[in-house]
């Protein structure tokens, strides 16, 4: 067991069983449909089905952080017990939750002088962030120490690549990400965003392809471009999607076969509430390590 507690939002879109078994804590996002305050704990309050039903029925949904009391709240116990804590937060491209993470953590020196929190950006989003905490948990089970896995962390986290695409752009236009013209236009051309994590952290679209199954196809020919390894690529991949679960198990098909020596099998999980209601049904995304320079020469 190690000597300090390593946690996240509950934003990296995998199981709570997951995270378990990786002894890895986390702190729960907010969010609000229709007025109603809602939890992002892993489809208990809401099923992705449950959510995505009452998005597409007109309900209003509005996301929110964790606040730097619910921050203090979560670490109090650890420290208590003479924990040390490395947390590492959702992007600050996508959600204010570093920030608060940070302010949370400076006002418990002083209450805590002999502990130590560390926050980390992700600069990652849904199971690519992920997929930085299995790599971390797996470092730290190596007997890496708090501060060598914090710069660790730091230092590796653009490699996660992650690529998304969406068939159904009503979210998207909703959120201003596309424009309603786009939207329409994109409707009746059948065109399917592809998406990445810029180095900020934020979400940006790189490309505009023409149906679906060319996007599948486009995604995992990402990957041969930008993975370690290219088709030797030997580390893990995970897959999560939004109520488009065929979908996603298309991808990973075509990702084992173009991938013999990955490391198992791709993971495929649900994205959770805080992400899904930005971008509602019908994502997918693709995750895997790789070049952080090299996102940019396959975008075109």
């Amino acid at each position: 067991m190690s000597d300090y507690i390593l946690s996240c939002c509950s934003t990296v879109d995998v199981t709570e069983d997951f995270l378990r078994s990786r002894d890895i804590e986390y702190v729960y996002f907010n969010y609000n449909v229709d007025g109603e305050a809602c939890r992002d704990d892993f489809g208990r309050t809401n099923s992705p089905a449950q959510l995505y039903a009452r998005m597409l029925a007109g309900a209003d949904v509005v996301t929110s952080q964790v606040s730097v009391g619910e921050y203090q709240e979560f670490w109090r116990p650890f420290l208590d017990a003479g924990k040390d804590v490395l947390h590492v937060t959702l992007s600050s491209g996508i959600s204010g939750t570093y920030n608060s993470a940070c302010t949370a953590r400076d006002l418990l020196r002083d209450e805590y002088p002999d502990r130590r929190v560390v926050v980390v950006d992700s600069l990652c989003a849904s199971s690519g962030y992920g997929m930085l905490m299995d790599r971390l948990a797996s470092l730290r089970r190596k007997g890496m120490g708090l501060e060598e896995l914090a710069a660790w962390a730091r230092e590796h986290r653009q490699e996660v690549q992650h690529w998304f695409f969406s068939s159904d752009l009503t979210f998207f236009v909703r959120g201003g990400r596309i424009s309603k013209v786009a939207g329409v236009a994109g409707g009746l051309l059948r065109i399917c965003p592809v998406m990445d994590v810029a180095p900020d952290g934020s979400l940006a679209v790189i490309e505009k392809i023409r149906t679906k199954a060319k996007a599948e196809r486009r995604v995992v020919d990402i990957m041969r471009e930008t993975a370690f390894g290219g088709e030797g690529y030997t580390g893990r991949v995970f897959l999560c999607n939004s109520e488009c679960a065929d979908d996603a198990r298309d991808v990973a098909a075509m990702v084992e076969q173009a991938f013999p020596q990955m490391d198992g099998t791709p993971q495929v999980f649900d994205i959770g509430a805080t992400i899904g209601c930005h971008t509602g049904p019908g994502t997918v995304a693709l995750f895997f390590w790789g070049d952080a320079a090299g996102r940019k020469s396959a975008a075109r």
